[in-house]
This record gives structure tokens, sequence and C-alpha cells, in this order.
């Protein structure tokens, strides 16, 4: 599995980043962070366009985007065709992302959600794999929904 990573200076001014990227190097995983390396103000939508678009383009399995509340990085990356984001911050939602709706993109609040909290989550979210099953059909409505 190949993971993109990206996040904006909030979550780069309390390392947020920075412990998660802790969790891939520790699980093995081939990663690339995308920024941002600065706590200068930076908008959420550049770096999610970013990362969005190596997954989309088939560069990486999957990504993680933090922003304040997750909840920015995920409306834009569900505005790319084909992706699927979810804002997680429990344990139930971090499963059922993966489990239910097979999204490529976990999108999490630095401001919500602590280190150590995060870590355990993308922990799960990595050893998970949509088995599709009667979430298949959704899955497959889902991506319908592009077309409107």
């Amino acid at each position: 599995m190949k993971v993109a990573i990206g996040c904006d200076h909030q979550a780069q001014v309390i390392e947020m980043k920075d412990a998660l990227i802790e969790v891939l190097k520790d699980k093995n995983i081939e990663y690339k962070d995308f920024g941002v390396f600065k706590t200068d103000p930076v908008d959420y939508p550049d770096i999610a366009k970013i990362v969005v678009k190596e997954v989309q383009n088939g560069n990486f399995d999957r990504a993680i985007l933090v922003c304040g509340t997750g909840i920015g990085m995920a409306v834009c990356a569900n505005k790319f065709k084909g992706i699927r984001a979810a804002v997680c911050h429990d344990l139930y939602s971090a499963q059922r992302s993966i489990l239910s709706n097979n999204v490529q993109v976990l999108t999490m609040g630095a401001l919500v959600i602590g280190k150590n909290t995060a870590q355990e989550l993308l922990k799960v979210w990595l050893d998970l794999e949509f088995k599709g099953g009667p979430s298949a059909r959704k899955v497959e409505k889902i991506m319908e929904l592009e077309k409107l």
C-alpha cells in the first residue's frame, strides 16, 4: 500500500501530521509527505487538491488529510471524481469508512482529536480492506451520483 499525506498549518502547528507519519513508518508503509512543512497559513483546499489528485491518478492507494476539523479536507476531497473521503474521529467511523464505503481518503481534525487517538484510528484504518458484500451495491450507487 502507498499512502499520500498532507495537512494545513493547523495540523502542522501541533505536529499531528508527524504523529501520523510515525504510524506509517512503524507499519513499514510506503508514503509521501506533501506538506505543509511550515506553520505559515495555508488554505486547506490547496493541499487537498495536490494529495487527492495523486490518489485519483493511481499514484497512491490511499491518502490522509488533516486540517483543523477534518471537515474542510473531506469536502474538498469528495469533489474529485472517483474519490470517497470520510472525516473520522472515532473507531467505529474509521472502521465503517473502509468496510461500508471503501474510502480512499481519511480526514481528521487536529483541533478535534489528540495525536494518540489519531494514531490509533489510523492503525485501524490501514489494517482494513473493503470486501464488498452488501456494501458493494451502495458504493456503486455512490459512484453513480458523480454522473448527476
